[in-house]
């Protein structure tokens, strides 16, 4: 049996190539080359990418020139010709096999690193919006798929999260226009530049068959009286849903996480089309968000539903239960609580799909409870000396101020024309007209969206979007609770090159109240911003 080609045609390379390095003779190459020819049978079968090493055996010299005296080798082996700078058959083999143990480490190298870029392709290529990680982690489990109990720990939780970039223009500001200012976003106003308005790392999963985790912080939060100083890291949802039976039918959650009040509010931001939520039902729970305990029923099919919408890009709210109830603190998420009084929610929704095979959600919810107002000082009409409104925490309004409200859904998903409204009405804390006391005033409002889903073969989804907002109601989360008139036409495009990116572009219409409180004499707190923005974010899922 003779050595097979590949072998063969390798060790002359590495022959060729000791001799370019001028480690061989000449007259080595030709016993080289002319054993590589004669390789027995134990040099055969390595398959070609893997070279066997050479045993002592494999080459065979032919009988020096007459008259060129021999020299001794190792014991048992040939001899070579003897000259000054020629290696015995040893050396010759020894460096043989270091060059052939260095080709396998290089091309091991080579399997690895091409391991580790496949290995990064692909787990690029599975990053997606990361609600729809999270509602299919809030699903039971399909027929013989494993159970968390049956997979290593490692296995059960996910790390994902999305950041969002922008940068806001105002355009122009009608005459007698107040400061532009938007409640939702602090790169609309006076020297404001490029924001990170949201930096968010997810950690979930089920670490068992009854136990699910989410933790979610923001990097890019900015607290209560920071100046300078912005992007802290705080807590957004930090919460277990123990599972009462495997299918995840009934669950009850304990934490900090979203309050079941308002369609929009429970929209993941790295899923809603406009920018911001709408301030009429935004208004009512502080970043949505706050600590208390929650129990929600889903059954099976509704679980699927809800899926569905998310996998199918529909911009989706997420499994918040066909049916929930809850009791929360009331002030709202990485708040202190105030008052000793607890906010009581509940919520309904119908998910509906109608032969058509078209996607529609109706629901009702409300909440009730007490909410005490933070307080700033200000001169109130801009006339007189500082105060502190009355009925605040700081001026005998501890106990708080009534806050309760109840609201209507419709959403009819993009498939490929969508339609969305919510509207609420109810009572709540409100700074008076007179600007000098917090008291218990009529709220209501909602708005009105419409979007077009537009899948492109080579350019990714496009998204064009309208939305009405209308609110006339206290701002309770904002200091002083300002009595607020929003009226806003917004309208842009969300154009997603691909699961990992994408980039929203609107143009705002705003006649809404400025919420900052103001001290100098003759400036009043609270006046209508009346102008236009011009609005960019870029936003990356990871």
């Amino acid at each position: 049996m003779s050595a097979s080609p590949s072998a063969v045609m390798r060790r002359v390379l590495v022959v060729a190539c000791l001799v370019a390095c001028g480690d061989v003779a000449p007259a080595q190459q030709t016993n080289a080359a002319q054993s590589s020819e004669t390789a027995p049978p134990d040099a055969v079968g390595a398959p070609p990418s893997v070279p066997q090493p050479l045993e002592a055996d494999v080459i065979s010299n032919p009988a020096p020139p007459a008259g060129v005296p021999l020299v001794a080798a190792a014991p048992g082996d040939a001899r070579l010709p003897a000259t000054d700078d020629q290696l015995t058959q040893r050396e010759l083999l020894d460096r043989l096999q270091a060059t052939e143990a260095r080709v396998r480490e290089l091309e091991s190298k080579h399997t690895a690193s091409h391991s580790t870029l496949q290995a990064l392709r692909e787990r690029w290529d599975k990053v997606q919006d990361p609600s729809i990680t999270t509602v299919d982690e809030q699903t039971h489990k399909a027929a013989g798929e494993k159970k968390p109990s049956e997979k290593k720990w490692y296995d059960r939780l996910s790390i994902r999260g999305y950041a969002q970039f922008r940068w806001n223009e105002t355009l122009n500001l009608e005459p007698g226009s107040a400061p532009a200012q938007y409640d939702g976003d602090r790169s609309i106003g006076e020297d404001q530049n490029f924001l990170i308005r949201r930096a968010r790392l997810i950690l979930s999963g089920d670490v068992s068959d009854h136990m699910y985790v989410y933790l979610q912080p923001d990097f890019a939060s900015t607290p209560n009286g920071a100046t300078d100083q912005i992007y802290f890291a705080q807590i957004r949802d930090w919460y277990g849903d123990l599972y009462i039976d495997e299918n995840k039918v009934n669950r009850v959650r304990i934490g900090q996480s979203k309050v079941p009040y308002g369609w929009e509010n429970m929209q993941s931001s790295s899923n809603r089309l406009a920018l911001d939520r709408s301030d009429a039902l935004n208004s009512a729970v502080r970043n949505e968000r706050d600590l208390g305990v929650f129990y929600y029923w889903t059954p099976e099919p509704a679980q699927d539903f809800f899926k569905e919408v998310l996998d199918l890009g529909l911009k989706g709210s997420g499994n918040y239960g066909v049916f929930g109830l809850g009791i929360y603190n009331g002030q709202g998420g990485s708040l202190a609580e105030q008052n000793d009084d607890f906010h009581v929610v509940s919520r309904f929704t119908l998910p509906v799909r109608f032969a058509s095979g078209q996607l529609a959600e109706f629901g009702v919810q409300g909440y009730v409870g007490r909410y005490t107002v933070l307080s700033s000082q200000l001169r109130p009409l801009g006339v007189g000396g500082l105060i502190t409104p009355f009925n605040t925490l700081e001026n005998g309004g501890r106990s708080g101020v009534a806050d309760e409200r109840v609201a209507g859904t419709f959403v009819w998903y993009p498939q490929p024309v969508g339609f969305q409204a919510e509207w609420n009405v109810g009572r709540g804390p409100a700074l008076n007209a007179a600007q000098n006391s917090v008291e218990e005033r009529a709220l209501y409002g909602g708005y009105l969206q419409s979007m077009i889903k537009v899948d492109t073969r080579c350019y990714g989804t496009l998204f064009p979007f309208v939305r009405w907002t209308h609110f006339q109601g206290g701002l309770k989360a904002d200091r002083n609770a300002p009595f607020a008139r929003i009226d806003e036409v917004e309208f842009g495009t969300e154009w997603q090159f691909n699961p990992q990116m994408e980039l929203t572009t609107s143009f705002l219409l705003a006649d809404r109240t400025n919420s900052t409180t103001f001290t100098n004499p003759g400036q009043v707190s609270y006046q209508q911003f009346d102008g236009s923005v011009l609005r960019f974010q870029f936003q990356i899922n990871y």
